[in-house]
């Protein structure tokens, strides 16, 4: 399709999530529908709220749908309950769109894309990003598996290509009926121009000040939604006096237990958690079943020491491991390797600055975009745009 003779490419991206709710998917769709839209894409957001809604947002079109949110703060779910107009909208962002570009099989927003692409033609891309959380409810585990066995597997067989983050999730995607040769490894992207490095002991300092954070000490940050999965219980754990815990995200209530020595920052705007990064000397993330977390990827571009869970998933990474450190997920294991790292200025030094020149190489979002919109075409295929389909 050319656009000069068909007009600019339309896209719907599908996300249960959007900013300002805090969380890495959201996060994900966020970046990938400006850096779409400033490679000339026409990008519509089909997503959740505290109320309907349709507004333009730096150019991006978000079409919010009222939704009830009590299972994220009553379970621990973030499981948004949309109101009936979700698939009416659906529909009509479908017809508007080339192609409807879906993350995650596992919402309300999902299945009502998925259905109204059916309903109107239009093609269906997808990413995958997680395989099955843990969850300390049991009922919550069997509700994820009977969700991916049939919308999951629907959407896998459907879609005409399917992105996973690392070689877990692809394995999860071919599982439920994901085509090989359909299939494509795209690692999320990441603004390595907002999160970069502190220039010298003086900029982390000045950094430290504006968060009110102590002048002096290692600071190891945790940043996420303060879930089991997200590894935040296990990291108070391993508090130790060689360094001090900074925590940003929520809910503030799963602190309440915490020691004094804790500190809270709170849910963070993307420019106040550039500058926590900046702040601290670790980043990290004990958590479960995650492919290869965004705020691991915002941490590395900030050039601070990195430790998180060994997954097989990181395989397709090749990553340095003296370089980025993953460790068995055990309290002990992780407090001993907090300890080192924070004893040992030099290393720091060493695995922070490998940490940016990968992100600097592999995470790069207009790369990331222009992938997006090569297989967006290669789906739509040649000459066909929503007028073809009335």
């Amino acid at each position: 399709m050319s656009d000069d003779v068909a007009g600019p490419l339309k896209v719907l991206l599908v996300c249960h999530y959007y900013p300002p709710h805090l969380g890495g998917i959201e996060n994900v769709v966020y970046s990938e529908a400006r850096h779409l839209t400033a490679a000339g894409v026409d990008v519509t957001v089909l997503t959740t709220g505290d109320r309907s809604s349709i507004t333009d947002e730096d150019g991006v079109r978000v079409v919010r749908v009222r939704a009830w949110n009590g299972l994220e703060r009553k379970a621990e779910v973030p499981f948004p309950i949309p109101g009936p107009k979700l698939l009416r909208s659906a529909v009509r962002w479908a017809r508007w769109a080339d192609v409807v570009h879906i993350h995650d099989a596992f919402y309300l927003t999902s299945w009502a894309a998925l259905t109204a692409a059916k309903v109107t033609g239009t093609p269906i891309v997808a990413t995958q990003h997680v395989t099955l959380v843990q969850h300390k409810s049991a009922a919550v585990g069997l509700i994820q598996k009977a969700v991916y066995a049939t919308a999951g597997r629907l959407l896998m067989r459907t879609a005409r290509s399917v992105f996973t983050l690392n070689s877990d999730v692809a394995a999860f995607a071919r599982g439920l009926g994901a085509r090989p040769e359909r299939m494509r490894h795209l690692p999320n992207g990441v603004d390595t121009a907002l999160f970069q490095p502190v220039r010298d002991a003086a900029e982390q300092a000045a950094e430290r000040e504006k968060l009110d954070l102590p002048r002096d000490g290692v600071l190891v940050l945790f940043a996420g939604r303060f879930m089991p999965n997200k590894g935040f219980d296990m990291l108070l754990a391993a508090d130790d006096p060689a360094y001090r815990l900074v925590f940003a995200g929520g809910p503030a209530e799963a602190l309440a237990a915490a020691e004094d020595s804790v500190i809270y920052l709170g849910s963070l705007a993307p420019v106040d958690m550039a500058a926590a990064y900046r702040a601290c000397d670790i980043f990290a993330l004990p958590s479960t079943a995650e492919g290869f977390p965004l705020t691991v990827q915002e941490a590395m571009s900030s050039g601070i020491a990195v430790v998180t869970t060994d997954f097989s998933g990181y395989a397709a990474y090749e990553l340095d491991r003296d370089r980025i450190s993953l460790i068995d997920r055990d309290t002990e294991t992780l407090r001993l390797r907090l300890r080192e790292i924070a004893a040992d200025f030099e290393l720091r030094q060493q695995m922070g600055k490998y940490g940016r020149e990968y992100a600097l190489a592999r995470f790069a979002w207009p790369d990331h975009a222009s992938t997006l919109i090569e297989t967006y075409r290669a789906a739509i295929g040649p000459g066909k745009s929503t007028a073809d389909r009335g």
